[in-house]
């Protein structure tokens, strides 16, 4: 999903996410190993978009800090133009160089489970984030996205009575995260048989392709009275409403500085009331903070579920004052709120949630 987002190469400053010290009563277990003559890795599909670019500043960002710091030796990062044979070989020259674990976002599957195999028998712990690798000798850390459609279909519930027509915005036709979530929306929308969708189109997470796709779509369809999305679509949609002469309906938004923009100028002006949630481009602090933890000697389940950022009308003039222009919401993890989420998920607990920059 993050390849197809266009966003702000800006990295958000002054976005520290505040960890708190204790979760559910309990303090958060940080690993006290010695790291600090390792070296993490970063193999990286993919950086010819701005999300991915984002991405990558956060991950340097927080391991050029682990290293002053004194927490681990070295840092090394390596991108692959989309081209998993490429990505296969930067990791096994990983490998060679000596780190001691390497954080994957893997262009497959399959196609690296044999690089990722041979990291793990040279005694390097491999962690692959926001994706999957079938090569269980890997860490996975990765976002539920099936919880994302749930999450939209039960505040559009709320927010409608329980009944209303629905049009259903999707990602790129054929992509797994794409079906995750369209999953995710219909499933739960089994608790409520009166919401109706009554189209679908294909936005590409983006925000010129989706209000376009829906301006074309619009004239065929009744009444709608919400519109779930998947990230990157929110505004387009919303200037295909504004446009259509239609009333604008609850268009769920994707945690960009334009969709969370609109919405406050909406707020403000009339009480439009809608929510906003996406993954982060910072997943990468977390995949960062995960190996080091299991470098310093944590017991980590190997499938690790991690938070989308989810921002309410509460917290929304704090996010998009710490949000650039043209960028996209984006935390800073810390080493104790990333230990939080892991126990949470050896514990059965709920995630922690993000708290808020300070204003």
């Amino acid at each position: 999903m993050e390849e197809q987002m266009h966003l702000s190469n800006s990295l958000s400053l002054g976005v520290a996410a505040v960890a708190l010290l204790c979760a559910n009563g309990v303090m958060a277990q940080v690993a006290d190993g010695d790291t600090s003559t390792m070296k993490i890795g970063f193999s990286n599909s993919y950086s010819g978009n701005s999300f991915r670019q984002v991405m990558n500043q956060s991950f340097e960002a927080i391991a050029k800090q682990a290293v002053a710091d004194g927490v681990i030796a070295d840092y090394g990062m390596v991108s692959a133009n989309n081209n998993v044979t490429e990505q296969a070989g930067q990791i096994q020259n990983m490998i060679l160089e000596g780190y001691d674990a390497i954080a994957i976002l893997a262009g497959s599957d399959t196609a690296l489970n044999g690089a990722v195999r041979d990291a793990c028998d040279a005694g390097i712990t491999v962690v692959v984030f926001a994706g999957t690798v079938t090569e269980d000798c890997a860490y996975n850390v990765n976002y539920n996205w099936a919880s994302m459609g749930k999450q939209e279909i039960d505040f559009v519930a709320g927010q409608l009575g329980d009944k209303g027509n629905l049009l259903e915005i999707r990602g790129i036709a054929g992509d797994s995260t794409d079906k995750d979530i369209s999953d995710g929306l219909h499933e739960a929308a089994k608790a409520y048989p009166d919401l109706n969708f009554v189209g679908t189109v294909y936005g590409q997470w983006t925000s010129t392709v989706a209000q376009k796709e829906v301006a074309t779509v619009l004239p065929t369809l009744p009444d709608v009275d919400a519109v779930v999305t998947q990230g990157g679509d929110g505004y387009g949609a919303a200037m295909a409403f504004a446009a259509s002469g239609r009333k604008m309906p609850i268009i769920i938004m994707g945690n960009r500085q334009d969709e969370l923009a609109w919405w406050k100028e909406q707020k403000d002006a009339n009480g439009y009331k809608t929510m906003s949630l996406a993954a982060t481009p910072s997943v990468s602090q977390i995949a960062f903070w995960t190996a080091q933890q299991i470098l310093a000697g944590k017991d980590v389940p190997k499938k690790v579920e991690v938070p989308l950022l989810t921002i309410n009308g509460d917290d929304l003039d704090a996010w998009l004052a710490a949000t650039p222009v043209g960028g996209v919401a984006n935390p800073t993890y810390t080493q104790d709120l990333v230990v939080k989420m892991i126990d949470a998920n050896k514990n059965g607990e709920p995630l922690p949630t993000t708290p808020a920059p300070q204003q």
